[in-house]
């Protein structure tokens, strides 16, 4: 045995302690470690026996065993089974590799004469290895999930491993028989804050769950009873256009919107029986936590409507101009001016809303709000006598569709922030 290795061995008691004091002082979840002698006693137990198995297995580049790995993965299925999170299992890994890895480097300091070929020989078996056991720890962690926690549960565990990019959530994927696509889209369907009456939306969520078979959960927001349904959707790859050659790249469409996410944002929406707003964006699955980001500000920019068989989630495309403008609050306030100048009007907000979603067709339209098409053209004239602008201009068409989606989407506007 080298000397690194013998330095390893030599220390592997001490070591293990401090990583047991680590762990007590700075993951709140082990706190029982500090009045429980005997979960200590454990925790130490496995600590050290981890270091002894790393110093008798590295110099010869062996793996470790299948018993090896049934321990490991005993050890995190005890843990899950004792209540510990996912994040502080991400921490636990966290902080055993960073001291493993400190713990490598003293004794090379502490071995002065240590050569490369020791250290490269330690290096070489500790990462695939290492790899190896935080998937049975994983895998032991995920089987006690199973057994602790309902399956919608499961679902909203794997929907946030997703988005933190944790390695466990191929564990938990296979475990509820869910894919995990190279692509996916992300949906965020914003709620606003609900009557105190209103009833809770743990069934909704578990219907959706069992129905669109896809990672759902909820966050809750600063309202009491508002938050953000967000759920991950498998998307198929397309098949590229026959027209396209060798070096052309993937087609762009941010209009797109694949039909089972709409159907689920529709699912929600008619469940909820309240207006919401929703967005979505894609990306490929180590990309979520963007995706995510921009579905949050999608939503949060969209207007709130009830469900409809039209529903579906917005996307980039659909409200580019508000997202730039919730970061101009000049701009947002002046928006806001002009829809104030809007009120002595007869549902001018509703009207133009529905005039600009019927692509200014004045039959539909009328049809949509239920009145007559002269009522409609009153109705367009007051805009134009209150504010100047004709709203069936390019200038009115630009100015108008901003204010009402501002106005729908309950946005905070500038001048109240």
């Amino acid at each position: 045995m080298g000397s690194l290795f013998a330095e390893l061995a030599r220390q592997a008691s001490a070591n293990a302690r401090r990583e047991v004091d680590a762990y007590a002082r700075e993951i709140a979840e082990f706190g029982f470690l500090d009045t429980s002698s005997r979960a200590r006693d454990q925790t130490l137990e496995y600590a050290l026996w981890l270091r002894r198995r790393t110093v008798e297995l590295s110099p010869d580049n062996s793996e470790l065993s299948d018993d090896d790995l049934d321990y490991i993965a005993a050890i995190g299925e005890s843990r899950a089974a004792a209540g510990m999170s996912l994040d502080a299992r991400q921490r636990v890994l966290r902080l055993h590799t960073s001291l493993m890895l400190r713990e490598i480097n003293e004794a090379t300091e502490a071995q002065r004469g240590v050569g490369v070929g020791e250290l490269m020989r330690m290096m070489n078996w500790f990462a695939p290895q290492g790899e190896r056991g935080i998937r049975a720890y994983s895998q032991g962690f995920v089987t006690a999930l199973r057994h602790r926690l309902p399956y919608v549960e499961q679902a909203a565990l794997l929907a946030r491993s997703l988005l933190k990019g944790d390695l466990i959530s191929a564990e938990l994927a296979s475990a509820l028989g869910m894919e995990l696509p190279e692509r996916c889209a992300v949906a965020v369907i914003r709620v606003p804050d609900r009557p105190a009456g209103d009833h809770d939306l743990e069934s909704e969520i578990e219907t959706l769950v069992k129905t669109h078979h896809a990672p759902i959960t909820w966050w809750p927001g600063k309202g009491s009873r508002s938050g953000e349904l967000i759920a991950l959707i498998p998307l198929r790859p397309a098949a590229p256009p026959a027209s396209a050659g060798s070096g052309t790249a993937e087609t762009v469409q941010p209009h797109s919107v694949p039909d089972p996410v709409s159907d689920l944002v529709r699912d929600f929406a008619q469940a909820l029986g309240r207006p919401c707003a929703a967005g979505a964006a894609t990306s490929s699955l180590s990309e979520v936590a963007d995706a995510l980001d921009l579905a949050r500000r999608i939503s949060r920019a969209a207007p709130l409507r009830r469900a409809s068989a039209r529903l579906r989630p917005h996307t980039m495309s659909d409200v580019f101009v508000e997202l730039a403008v919730a970061d101009a609050p000049l701009v947002d306030a002046w928006l806001h001016a002009v829809g104030r100048s809007l009120q002595p009007g007869p549902d001018l907000l509703v009207t133009l809303d529905a005039y600009y979603r019927h692509d200014m067709h004045r039959g539909a339209t009328a049809a949509a709000l239920n009145v007559h098409p002269r009522t409609l053209d009153y109705r367009l004239r007051r805009v134009r006598e209150l504010t100047g602008i004709d709203p069936g201009s390019t200038r009115g068409v630009r100015i108008f569709s901003s204010v009402v989606t501002r106005r729908l989407s309950e946005a905070c506007f500038s001048s109240s922030r």
